[in-house]
């Protein structure tokens, strides 16, 4: 947890304040360290300032507070307690009440190593106040355009042939040390930058197992991310989140206020990597792809995405818009598949057959019956009918019955052929098809048939009035609807 008592912005080196020549600031005492920095200005005329400062503060005062007559061991005390409460500097205002800055005073903050500034009488403490702000707010600029730059050189080196090493260069030059990559047994399997040497190697592998998924008790939380310091070098380990075990190590000579981002940024590009091509899912999808392209059939292919038997998804956003692969692939995230596919206002997503397919908040789905590959077509149909009944009904998710029925008791040969006898005279209309099988799936309501489809309700009455026309049927009569809901299911 970041401490409270430290700002959001990035401390000003007190050489850069002293370097203002608007201010006309002088060192008069203390430590000429190129190191020392400013968090905050700070005004105050108590003699005991310990209790009102956090620490990191340039203190300001015009020496109201100095009785007369103060000799050394005021002085002594004063300063002593500003070095106790972590105060980096001493700025001491020569008027109005002073002409000069008292000898005892120089001589305790050069005893006891704090920086004294003399503030002249034309530099105001608003001015050295707002002049540590601006100084702060540029070197807060600087440090997002440094971050900004690194992230944009991991997300091009994520994207180069050999991904993960070049990430490693790129995040180890950025960091100015070394990046390592650990694998899930513990050993380096790729790094860049040079070598910290042999203690800071050792506790830089030591800390990686700190932040290692077990893998076994899930009572055994570990945290993500740990650091230390050894040897003046700054460590830390990142447990990558892909849940293979990889952890990410860097060593620096020196923590900049946006390195841990950089190092998050890599750990999360890392872990996408690693993900892919430690399990091999990646490559299994894309070799798939590549021999359905070249004539494969799907049975052939489907043991490369992970399973026999899946189950076809449809799905359509619960609003008017229609989605974008953004919101298909989060679809697609909440039933645990990466086979998304997005038709117009239709998204679909392939789903084994062993994840149970559940309601999707703001989406209402369509589920068909588990098939092999080579019925994944006709489980394509059963998800649209599913979704088209799911919207009618206002019903958020439907699932096809995958149970046998009674036409099931009749051959597949005999009842295709006599599908498609029967419904041959609207067979060159699929709007007349649609419009029919929809009807008959919900009890012949006009409305909720106009709901499914997207029309108008006087336009589905005017369709199933030419279905009738053209079947020289009665659809009122029940034995007729029973023997077109058989056929249609055929097709």
């Amino acid at each position: 947890m970041p401490d409270p008592t430290v700002p959001p912005t990035p401390p000003v080196p007190l050489d850069a304040l002293l370097a203002r020549a608007d201010l006309g600031l002088r060192r008069i005492a203390g430590p000429a360290d190129p190191a020392a920095v400013v968090h905050w200005a700070h005004t105050s005329e108590m003699a005991d300032p310990y209790p009102y400062l956090l620490g990191g503060e340039l203190l300001l005062s015009a020496g109201v507070h100095i009785p007369d007559g103060a000799g050394a061991g005021y002085f002594d005390a004063y300063v002593s307690r500003i070095v106790a409460a972590g105060g980096a500097a001493l700025g001491f205002g020569v008027a109005p009440v002073h002409d000069t800055v008292p000898g005892a005073l120089v001589e305790a903050c050069e005893m006891h190593g704090l920086p004294l500034l003399e503030v002249p009488p034309r530099t105001t403490f608003s001015a050295v106040a707002r002049a540590l702000w601006q100084l702060m707010a540029q070197a807060r600029t600087a440090e997002l355009r440094r971050v900004t730059e690194a992230q944009q050189s991991l997300a091009a080196a994520a994207a180069r042939p050999d991904p993960v090493p070049a990430v490693l260069q790129q995040l180890a030059r950025r960091l100015g040390g070394r990046a390592v990559l650990y694998g899930p047994e513990g050993t380096p399997t790729a790094g860049a930058g040079p070598d910290p040497g042999g203690e800071a190697r050792t506790a830089l592998a030591k800390l990686a197992e700190v932040v290692r998924p077990s893998g076994q008790e899930p009572s055994d939380v570990r945290p993500s991310s740990a650091s230390d310091t050894v040897a003046g070098v700054r460590l830390v380990a990142h447990a990558l989140g892909n849940g293979e075990g990889f952890v990410l190590g860097t060593a620096a000579p020196q923590r900049d206020a946006g390195d841990h981002t950089i190092a998050s940024v890599a750990a999360v590009l890392l872990s996408l990597l690693t993900g892919e091509r430690h399990s091999g899912s990646g490559a299994g999808r894309s070799s798939a792809l590549v021999r359905l392209l070249l004539g494969a059939a799907p049975a052939e292919v489907a043991p490369l995405l992970g399973g026999d038997r899946w189950r076809v998804v449809r799905g359509r956003p619960d609003g008017r818009e229609a989605p974008d692969p953004v919101a298909a692939s989060a679809l697609g995230a909440a039933l645990g598949s990466s086979l998304v596919d997005v038709t117009g206002e239709v998204v679909r997503v392939l789903v084994p057959e062993g994840r149970t397919v559940e309601r999707v908040p703001g989406w209402t789905l369509g589920v068909s019956a588990a098939s092999a590959p080579g019925d994944w077509p006709a489980a394509d149909a059963q998800a649209a009918r599913a979704l088209a009944r799911a919207r009618a009904t206002r019903t958020p998710l439907l699932r096809h019955g995958d149970r046998p029925a009674l036409t099931d008791l009749v051959p597949a040969h005999d009842a295709d052929a006599h599908a498609r006898a029967l419904l041959a005279p609207i067979a060159q209309s699929p709007a007349l098809t649609d419009t029919l099988r929809t009807w008959l799936s919900l009890h012949g309501s006009w409305d909720r048939t106009a709901v499914a489809l997207d029309v108008h309700r006087n336009t589905v009455r005017q369709r199933i009035a030419r279905c009738a026309a053209l079947l020289d049927t009665d659809l009122d009569d029940p034995d007729v609807r029973m023997e077109l809901w058989f056929a249609l299911r055929r097709t």
